[in-house]
């Protein structure tokens, strides 16, 4: 017995002794986890009024493993509106669901994308948005600049099956707007020429065959929608069942659009610039595409 008894206390610590140094193992990847979730994504919450004077507030999010921005809010209609920009990709993603109105008969809500490319110059880096910190929440921010308003007409549909060739967050974004998903044929002609040839065709790059080879894979994931200049804007038509051009419109009130840079002298009396603090901007835009009939269109309003 005390020979089977030895035997079984053996064994039983044998496991305790992989138990404990695999358990160890475990718990430095969780916390090697944690470690990285907390220090690659930062949040800012700030409280912005629109041009109402009603308070809106913003929820900013940098990733600056993936190189990601997120911007969302809510519209005080219930209109929820997300942008996520990918500096790889320089594709700027905005989706917007809709609510219906009650008074309508709607019950159901409407999701619609925007995908456009994204200038460098639009916003901070995600890596300078992760150390923005927040000394007073409560404060209601000002822009220092309002950069007016940016119409887009949108040619172009995404086809949600192939929008990974656009950018790989398209799909899991705007997956409920489906065949809502709307683009530009010159911003397709931009990403050919930019980030996109470098990732799909790197031994042609700067060459004229590979923005052409890069455009031909962009481009076969879109569709030419329909609609024509002479079709008319859906708050001019009577007619619910017919095609239109919508518009929808949107603002940021308040976003980093930019750093600040001040000029001093270091230790050695030379002139240097130094970055001091970020700019903030207001943009509003302006989106047109085609509906194939008014009730797709129910906000814009005559």
């Amino acid at each position: 017995m005390e020979a089977l008894s030895w035997k079984y206390r053996k064994r039983w610590n044998e496991y305790f002794s992989d138990f404990s140094r695999y358990g160890a193992i475990f718990y430095t990847i969780y916390i090697s986890f944690i470690f990285l979730n907390t220090f690659c994504t930062s949040q800012l919450v700030v409280n912005v009024k629109n041009k109402g004077g009603d308070l809106i507030q913003e929820s900013i999010q940098a990733d600056t493993k993936d190189n990601l921005i997120t911007l969302e809010f809510q519209k005080l209609d219930g209109t929820l509106l997300k942008m996520l920009i990918d500096f790889k990709s320089e594709v700027q993603i905005f989706k917007v669901i809709v609510l219906g109105e009650e008074e309508r008969g709607e019950t159901q809500y409407q999701t619609v994308c925007f995908v456009t490319r994204f200038a460098k110059n639009e916003f901070i880096s995600s890596d300078a948005m992760s150390k923005l910190r927040q000394k007073n929440p409560g404060t209601i921010r000002n822009p220092e600049e309002d950069k007016g308003k940016e119409h887009i007409t949108l040619d172009l549909g995404i086809h949600l099956e192939k929008s990974s060739r656009i950018s790989p967050y398209i799909y899991n974004i705007c997956s409920e707007a489906k065949s809502s998903i709307y683009s530009r044929e010159q911003d397709v002609r931009a990403w050919s020429k930019g980030n996109k040839l470098l990732a799909l065709y790197p031994n042609l790059a700067l060459s004229t065959k590979g923005s052409n080879m890069t455009y031909n894979t962009l481009i076969s994931a879109t569709q030419k929608l329909q609609g024509t200049i002479k079709t008319p804007r859906c708050n001019t038509s009577k007619d619910w069942w017919k095609p239109c051009q919508c518009r929808f419109e949107m603002c940021i009130g308040w976003y980093p659009c930019g750093l600040k840079y001040c000029r001093g002298r270091d230790s050695a009396g030379k002139v240097v610039s130094y970055r001091c603090g970020i700019k903030t901007c207001k943009k509003c835009r302006s989106f047109d595409y085609y509906v194939g009939q008014r009730s797709y269109c129910m906000w814009d309003e005559m």
